[in-house]
């Protein structure tokens, strides 16, 4: 009797524990991530871009369907990045679609997919020695109340295998993911200017990457004409920007506007330069018979980037590892396009330390200067360089499209690589301290604030082309389909400069994925099969004949 009532206790009481534990399961919940990467421990800046939101973020991804195999890790991949963000506000939710499984309506859904900018991706594959064409939409749409965004999931680099451009997509999800809520749940607040009246690049030729950074930003034009009437408003009014975009000036610069864009850098302003201190592009070389004399282009502006650490030198990078330029070769109706490599076209390499310019495809360049850094208190971090193998061309020098029909000669290419684009943060000098200012302010600065300004050596690098008129997209190789990185490389500059929640620093998050190696896969197949399957059948006989024969000889 007494046995019994002590079982009946330790049942009621496992019940209990049972209960309890369930009950504080369901009240505290917490997920490890055991990764040794933490790929699965999102950052605080990318939770906090949904930390507030109280309505539903939709989230569609068209990352579905059969593909190969490396695909279906990036689909993986995206699909518990977005259970991460989900189990933290439940508001954000998700579905995965496949547009192409319903052959009826698959040839509607690619072209309404296309005509909303999500272009397919054509892959092709070869698994166990076959090759095979698959069709993939590595986009998302994110949606919030009466808006959507649309996400790329792929992170393509021109050279890389199809192992690689999955690390590096799934090494870019977070930040993709974190961007895209960003832009839908933050309101605009920050203003960015860009400079006109000095001869900057038409609205045509940026309107891609203007058109792309509207976005998340406030945008207007900004001309110092008033500086001469009116000096102490004009630095009012660049002083309710937050940032300064200055695309490719052709005009020098009067000392009266140089002490405003000082004065601006002094409160805290920050700058983004693409300027250069040659005067040479290929509309000249198109335009004048193929030749054109590449001269010293002087915007009054040495002395302003040389106080705050820099110099721009009128020389010429010409690098091997460049961009092809496109001529029509023979004579007449027989006249073909053909690719030539064109040195003046360097590919720069990025910073993958930094995270503009981490996992970053080559950034394009025409007709590149070449910059110095100086020492003084400003902290200065290389962004892109050329190859190693370049060589500086002073000028004034005749450039020649006859120069592609020559083999050039790597032994004369040695000055190494060449910094072409930097970024300058901490407390900038003033370039009129201890000088005599143009005029007088009610305020004058000369020591700034902590700021942060980019200069590259090339204004090219933010033209798009015009086609018949119409504005292409920044990057974009017509002619090869070929993708430059410096869109993205200028989007990441401007939000490196504009972000203070850190959540550009998101790029820098490195994500290990281990692959199989394919072609070792398909030399040992045989084997592994003979391994994993036919060997075990094998033991498993030599098992049962000799338990048979130890049991007849037992029990005979």
């Amino acid at each position: 009797m007494l046995k019994n009532k002590s079982h009946i206790k330790k049942i009621v009481l496992l019940l209990l524990l049972l209960i309890l534990v369930n009950v504080v399961g369901s009240r505290f919940y917490k997920r490890f991530d055991l990764t040794q990467d933490h790929r699965y421990t999102l950052s605080q800046s990318a939770l906090n871009t949904v930390k507030d939101v109280e309505s539903p973020i939709i989230v569609d991804v068209f990352l579905d369907g059969d593909f190969p195999s490396e695909y279906r890790r990036l689909q993986t991949e995206t699909r518990q990045l977005l259970e991460e963000f989900s189990l933290y506000n439940s508001e954000v939710k998700f579905n995965f679609i496949n547009p192409l499984e319903d052959e009826k309506t698959k040839d509607a859904n690619i072209q309404q997919l296309v005509n909303r900018g999500l272009e397919p991706l054509q892959l092709s594959t070869k698994e166990s020695g076959k090759s095979s064409q698959a069709l993939i939409f590595p986009w998302a749409l994110a949606s919030y109340q009466d808006q959507t965004v649309k996400i790329s999931l792929i992170k393509n680099t021109i050279g890389a295998t199809a192992d690689e451009t999955v690390t590096n997509s799934i090494q870019n999800l977070e930040y993709a993911f974190a961007e895209g809520f960003k832009k839908l749940v933050t309101p605009k607040s920050k203003k960015i200017a860009i400079l006109k009246g000095n001869g900057e690049l038409g609205d045509g030729y940026i309107y891609d990457f203007v058109t792309s950074i509207r976005e998340q930003y406030f945008m207007a034009p900004f001309t110092l004409d008033s500086v001469i009437n009116n000096p102490q408003g004009t630095l009012k009014g660049i002083e309710d920007y937050d940032l300064l975009i200055v695309a490719k000036p052709t005009e020098a610069f009067t000392e009266e506007e140089k002490y405003v864009l000082d004065q601006y850098v002094m409160n805290g302003g920050k700058s983004l330069w693409l300027t250069e201190s040659i005067v040479m592009d290929k509309d000249s070389l198109y335009n004048d018979a193929g030749q054109a004399v590449a001269i010293m282009r002087d915007l009054n502006l040495n002395d302003f980037f040389f106080k705050y650490g820099v110099r721009i030198n009128p020389l010429m990078v010409n690098d091997l590892y460049s961009a092809p330029i496109w001529l029509a070769m023979g004579e007449g109706s027989q006249a073909q396009f053909q690719p030539l490599q064109w040195p003046y076209s360097p590919l720069a390499g990025a910073n993958p330390d930094h995270p503009i310019t981490s996992n970053l495809n080559l950034v394009k360049f025409d007709f590149a200067s070449q910059i110095d850094t100086l020492k003084n208190s400003v902290k200065k971090i290389i962004l892109l360089r050329s190859s190693d193998l370049t060589k500086l061309d002073g000028v004034p020098k005749e450039v020649s499209l006859e120069m592609v029909t020559q083999d050039p000669k790597p032994e004369t290419y040695t000055k190494g690589p060449q910094t072409l684009a930097v970024l300058l943060e901490g407390e900038f000098t003033s370039v009129y301290n201890n000088r005599i200012k143009p005029f007088k302010l009610s305020e004058e600065k000369n020591t700034s604030v902590p700021t942060k300004m980019i200069v590259i050596a090339d204004g090219d690098v933010i033209k798009n082309d015009m086609v018949k008129g119409k504005p292409q997209e920044l990057g974009f190789d017509r002619w090869t389909g070929r993708k430059f990185g410096n869109k993205e490389f200028l989007e990441n500059a401007v939000n490196y400069l504009l972000d203070d929640g850190g959540l550009i620093n998101i790029r820098s998050k490195e994500v290990v994925i281990p692959f199989l190696d394919a072609q070792k896969v398909a030399d040992e197949k045989t084997k592994w099969q003979f391994i994993n399957i036919a060997l075990p059948l094998v033991f498993l006989a030599l098992f049962g004949i000799l338990f048979n024969y130890l049991r007849k000889k037992r029990y005979a």
